[in-house]
């Protein structure tokens, strides 16, 4: 069995590409995850996948382990024979649903507050609306109650560890506590430190994960705090991680998500990759990789797949909407290049006709278009990150989105 490793390739900046090496394959960085959250990829089949050039899926221990359950995944083979995935599987603790269901909950504010543009538009809020606390935090873990059928459950750093390993995860993430927009400096300090605590105890459960094939990776926390910034990522840097993510509330604008990671990354080891957890946008991609992330995770290329909403160059946010009455009558495809099945077969009439009658195969043609999409983006970032040229092709994408 092969054992985790990473490889830097080449540099530009902090930019940089390489190779994550698991037991179930390579994934080749910079690299867009997509979300298997219950273990699938919202209407695309692993066969789908595969044939989409995804290298790796991050799934989430949370909604796993209310269903179907843990146990039961194992029994079946592990998650890899479950989903009938052979490549890497990436697995989150659920950190970010105990935001949702806890203090989000209560006042209706989620990781990402207002994550915009500049002048402050496009703003979208990611979180649970207000109502009554699901869950409650301790220096043991989280017991939380399910959104499923009432029943009340209990995670600890260490359950979610061996979750990870019964699962047979490649990557797993540490239980982290995440905080929101609500959280003061104080609290997003007491949460931070919770989570360095609870980093440690998961080493301790897992004191060398690679000696498995798996890897372990602790998160960043400390909201838009430059000094908790600095310090958690100096405390994780001092431990025996794989790798790490960088979680949490990241700011109010894009500005403040560039200046979490203008905070965090120069206090990371160089010689070990770096996670972006829940982040990905096509116009956040060129900022992650500019300072020097390695992979992320993101459900919007599925999620707008769902409205009737393809991702293009050459528009504006990156965006056509195939519900627009403009494209009634239009013979074209999405994109005149995209070589993509759907591309290939399919006109913007027809499409726009299949998501007016809710057919279902309109939101697997539009998911497997946008999968597309990002994989050729990520693949043509790299390709650029080795050549010297990213940020040039940087700079002309984005000045193509204004």
């Amino acid at each position: 069995m092969a054992r985790f490793s990473f490889q830097i390739l080449a540099e530009e900046g902090r930019a940089r590409t390489g190779r994550i090496l698991t037991p179930h394959g390579s994934i080749e960085t910079p690299a867009y995850i997509p979300v298997a959250t219950r273990g699938a990829v919202k209407s695309l089949s692993p066969l789908d996948l595969a044939g989409l050039s995804i290298q790796a899926l991050i799934t989430n221990a949370y909604h796993l382990h209310l269903h179907p359950g843990i146990d039961l995944i194992h029994h079946m083979g592990g998650l890899h024979r479950f989903m009938g995935w052979e490549k890497p599987l990436l697995i989150d603790s659920g950190g970010f649903q105990v935001l949702s269901l806890g203090l989000a909950k209560e006042k209706g504010g989620g990781k990402v507050s207002a994550l915009s543009s500049e002048k402050g538009e496009r703003k979208r809020v990611y979180g649970a609306k207000p109502g009554k606390s699901l869950i409650r935090v301790s220096e043991d873990g989280v017991e939380f109650i399910s959104y499923r059928d009432g029943s009340r459950h209990c995670f600890t750093p260490e359950q979610v560890v061996q979750s990870g390993q019964d699962l047979g995860a490649d990557i797993i993430m540490v239980l982290d506590e995440c905080t929101s927009p609500f959280h003061n400096f104080e609290e997003t300090q007491a949460a931070m430190e919770r989570t360095h605590r609870w980093a440690e105890r998961s080493l301790a459960k897992f004191p060398n994960p690679s000696s498995q094939g798996q890897a372990l990776f602790g998160i960043v926390q400390g909201g838009a705090f430059q000094e908790l910034r600095e310090t958690s990522a100096r405390f994780l840097a001092k431990h025996p991680f794989n790798g790490f993510a960088i979680g949490g509330f990241l700011g109010s604008s894009k500005r403040e998500m560039i200046q979490v990671l203008n905070w965090t990354i120069p206090h990371l080891p160089r010689a070990k990759p770096r996670h972006f957890l829940g982040i990905g946008m096509v116009e956040d991609i060129f900022e992650m990789v500019a300072q020097g992330i390695d992979f992320f995770d993101c459900v919007a290329p599925t999620r707008l797949a769902a409205t009737g909403t393809f991702l293009v160059k050459n528009k504006p946010h990156f965006r056509l909407r195939i519900l627009n009455e403009a494209f009634k009558n239009d013979p074209r495809p999405i994109a005149e290049d995209c070589p993509c099945p759907t591309c290939r077969g399919h006109s913007r009439a027809f499409l726009r006709h299949l998501f007016l009658t809710k057919e279902p195969l309109a939101v697997h043609l539009a998911a497997v278009h946008n999968l597309y999409f990002m994989e050729s983006l990520m693949a043509e970032i790299r390709r650029t990150v080795a050549q010297g040229k990213f940020e040039s092709f940087k700079n002309n994408w984005l000045a193509e989105e204004k």
